[in-house]
């Protein structure tokens, strides 16, 4: 066979090679299409309301019953933001829902970690029926254990009080079982030669097991934030006033102020709510993703 010959027939497998790699890049092209496009959507789900609650914060009390509705201000206003901070105790519900929030989150981090451990690392009868017990307790939403908690505070006395509604919000379901899951991929023979090297169970923990789980804890640390700082509904039956009242009542308050909602205030509060938790998340949102996809991929 001649070398044209043989150029030819390269040629020839290059093309065919060429012609049957096109639908696999066109399948290619297309689902990259259909990623973006759903990311688009969601973006537009999430980014529009939090847009339309800014904007609305800045209106005058007329244009925001407007029909067909702005989309940018017509008459440029702040005076929305003096509003939500004097037509209510905005600072005390401010600082109860900092208090609480905090409260709860660092009594949900500590027995989230410590009931994790125990249940992957630590040997004891009944092991199993214990994380049967914790899933099972994810399975319940809080709502059906409301009126029986709600029952039991009152007659404690703790009513309007930090501890009414800090305590029964202080169950650590969710955090034990992603914690325990962490605490399980960290590799067994580096447990063991810390054991062999005379770690204890408080020393393991500190020392070898949290120092690897790290963006984990951080992911459940701020979950658990965000989640303390919208809590609406205990806080809500707890709490009469402004005493221990949290940041989602005071809004409330605020939109029933004269009967008729005036949404510029309202909108004007929610935004000054979301900013410490949005502060937040984007200060530790690279830690937050690496602890959900942890274990997702392994290298």
């Amino acid at each position: 066979m001649t070398d044209s010959a043989v150029q030819g027939d390269e040629v020839r497998d290059t093309e065919q090679g060429l012609v049957d790699d096109g639908p696999e890049l066109n399948v290619s092209t297309a689902r990259k299409v259909v990623g973006y496009a759903g990311m688009l959507v969601a973006f537009l789900i999430v980014a529009v309301p939090l847009y339309w609650i800014v904007v609305t914060s800045f209106k005058e009390r007329p244009d925001i019953y407007t029909q067909p509705a702005q989309w940018w201000p017509k008459h440029f206003t702040t005076k929305n933001y003096p509003a939500a901070t004097t037509e209510i105790d905005f600072w005390s519900y401010l600082r109860n829902s900092v208090f609480i929030t905090a409260v709860l989150s660092l009594a949900k981090i500590i027995l989230g970690v410590l009931s994790a451990y125990a249940l992957s690392l630590l040997r004891f009868p009944g092991r199993s029926l214990v994380f049967i017990v914790v899933i099972a307790a994810l399975m319940v939403p809080n709502q059906i254990t409301v009126i029986s908690n709600y029952a039991l505070v009152s007659q404690l006395g703790w009513r309007d009080t930090y501890q009414g509604i800090i305590i029964p919000l202080a169950g650590v379901a969710f955090g034990t079982f992603l914690m325990r899951n962490a605490f399980l991929a960290v590799p067994h023979e580096i447990v063991e030669a810390a054991r062999m090297d005379g770690a204890g169970p408080l020393k393991l923990l500190w020392r070898v097991v949290l120092p690897m789980t790290w963006p984990t804890l951080i992911a459940f640390g701020l979950i658990t934030v965000v989640n303390e700082w919208n809590e609406y509904l205990w806080p809500y039956l707890m709490a009469s006033d402004s005493r221990v009242g949290t940041l989602p009542i005071g809004l409330t308050q605020l939109q029933n102020t004269d009967g008729i909602s005036n949404w510029g205030p309202v909108m004007a509060a929610t935004v000054l709510a979301m900013l410490p938790v949005l502060a937040l998340f984007l200060v530790l949102q690279r830690h937050m993703i690496k602890g959900l996809t942890a274990g997702a991929v392994k290298g």
